[in-house]
């Protein structure tokens, strides 16, 4: 049965689209004094935005297809996110091989520079030439490279923050609420969503709508909105492998491959590296996208090229993949498909505002979403000026991970170093919430295994939207890749019990 919400009588917008993009508006728009909603079919980060490489990047590849502007600006991202981030970002460097028959030194070194002035640069190292020695973990054939710096972030983690800090300005965040119709009321939106357990349908009104549906927007707007799409999207696969560990030390190495693409090799969750990623043009419904074979011997083939210690299909622990919506600019090849992103504002007179997003990346999420709410405030002219390039996020009020796991063992010196250190890198200070009158492990509640506690738990369900068991262990959290084989119905029950009547799903990653 369809009913009226009457919790705002009028919203001033609300956003399709619970990945970075949808959440970065909701909170940019909401911390303007705008009366917000996001909603989101799935779970926060269920798609395109929990399947990047983890990176907070200018792109060094990019300066080859004359995207200097991308460059810069991300570049530029770079140092703000990871100011206002320290718990789910932080420096990385990359140790560049050379291959002469791919890339001649003087071009990279020419990349190289333009990669450390093209923006302002006060929290990451410059680039400089290195040689290997026989501690090196690559084949004897590679003698010399390059380091330059960017940027790891925890992509699921990060949208997930957007959305809390949204929340905290007021906005409406609804996820497994799918949007079933939008229609123009003059100058008014009247929107229906679907829950997508219970199948109620609710009804709201807004001044504004935004399409942030990722590889959805274009079906949202032929579907829901009944609009033709005055812009294309091109939608392409990437897809990543995870092996038990082969980096040494915290270095990520950065593998060019005879076809001109590059590949990364991570550390990632201390114990393990990311490979990734390929681009690989996609048809179908981006939900059931999956890595291929072809895929995963690419993978393969360009690390075995560069490494001692070869790797094959038995030493995979996990892979994912996702859909990227970049813009279709027509280029022959995936790859060279620009990063870029562009928003469309439909504004017929009279009528309701509609601004549809597509392409861009992660790095420039918050640009986008200040530029798109700029963009929207013309219609609200009470609106607060921008805010978010200097805003915390919650969690990240503190100097730097080091000093605050310090300061939390003093706390509470009971806890074992390498939980408080995976809770830093999570939670940031957020992590008193579950700690709060905590005095010993056994007070934490029931243990899930991999150092995942009652308390922890009840947090994620109650301020952080998780409602599945996928949701805490492969998005909140990676401790899928720990308890992947293990049983989890301890957990389902505490989530069933938590949550009533909501059903809860097994323990599967989104893309196994």
């Amino acid at each position: 049965m369809t009913k009226i919400t009457e919790q705002y009588p009028v919203l001033d917008v609300l956003v399709i689209g619970g990945g970075v993009n949808g959440s970065g508006i909701a909170m940019d728009a909401a911390g303007r004094g705008l009366k917000v909603l996001l909603c989101e079919m799935n779970d926060l980060a269920s798609a395109t935005s929990s399947s990047s490489s983890k990176l907070i990047h200018g792109g060094l590849r990019y300066l080859e297809f004359y995207e200097f502007r991308l460059v810069r600006e991300a570049l530029a991202e770079r140092e703000s996110l990871l100011r206002n981030a320290p718990h789910i970002m932080w420096p990385m460097r990359f140790c560049l091989p050379h291959q002469p028959h791919l890339r001649p030194a003087w071009m990279i070194r020419i990349g190289l520079f333009l990669y450390d002035h093209l923006a302002r640069r006060e929290l990451l190292g410059a680039s400089k030439g290195i040689r290997f020695d026989t501690d090196s973990p690559l084949v004897k054939g590679i003698k010399r490279g390059f380091l330059y710096s960017d940027g790891w972030v925890d992509d699921a983690r990060l949208v997930v923050l957007c959305a809390k800090a949204a929340a905290a300005k007021g906005a409406q965040i609804r996820t497994r609420s799918r949007c079933v119709s939008a229609v123009r009321e003059g100058p008014l939106w009247r929107v229906c969503l679907e829950d997508q357990h219970s199948g109620e349908q609710s009804e709201y009104r807004c001044r504004a709508l935004v399409n942030a549906a990722g590889p959805w927007v274009s079906k949202v707007l032929t579907q829901a909105v009944g609009q033709t799409v005055a812009k294309q999207i091109r939608m392409v696969q990437g897809s990543h492998i995870v092996v038990p560990r082969m980096n040494i030390g915290e270095h990520a190495y950065i593998l060019q491959n005879s076809d001109g693409r590059i590949v990364f090799v991570i550390p990632y969750e201390d114990a393990f590296s990311l490979i990734g990623t390929t681009d690989v043009d996609y048809c179908g419904d981006p939900s059931q996208v999956t890595i291929s074979e072809q895929e995963t011997e690419y993978l393969l083939a360009v690390v075995n090229s560069h490494f001692r210690q070869h790797i094959s299909v038995s030493d995979i622990v996990w892979s994912f993949s996702g859909v990227r919506p970049l813009m279709d600019d027509e280029s022959a090849s995936a790859q060279k498909a620009s990063r870029d992103y562009s928003f469309e504002l439909d504004t017929p007179p009279g009528a309701a505002p509609l601004l549809s997003v597509f392409g861009g990346k992660i790095t420039t999420y918050r640009k986008l979403a200040e530029a798109a709410t700029d963009s929207l405030c013309r219609y609200f002219p009470d609106a607060k000026p921008a805010w978010t390039k200097t805003a915390v996020l919650p969690g990240g009020d503190f100097l730097d991970q080091p000093s605050l796991q310090r300061q939390l063992a003093g706390q509470y010196p009971w806890l074992p170093a390498d939980l408080l250190q995976r809770w830093v890198r999570t939670y940031g200070t957020l992590c008193r919430h579950f700690l709060t009158g905590c005095e010993s492990l056994e007070s934490l509640g029931d243990h899930y295994g991999a150092g995942l506690y009652e308390q922890e738990v009840r947090y994620l369900v109650r301020e952080e939207w998780a409602l599945t068991v996928e949701d805490i262990l492969w998005r909140r959290t990676k401790l899928g890749l720990r308890l992947q084989y293990a049983s989890t119905t301890a957990l389902e029950h505490k989530l069933a019990q938590l949550l009533g009547s909501r059903l809860t799903t097994p323990a599967e990653p989104a893309n196994p």
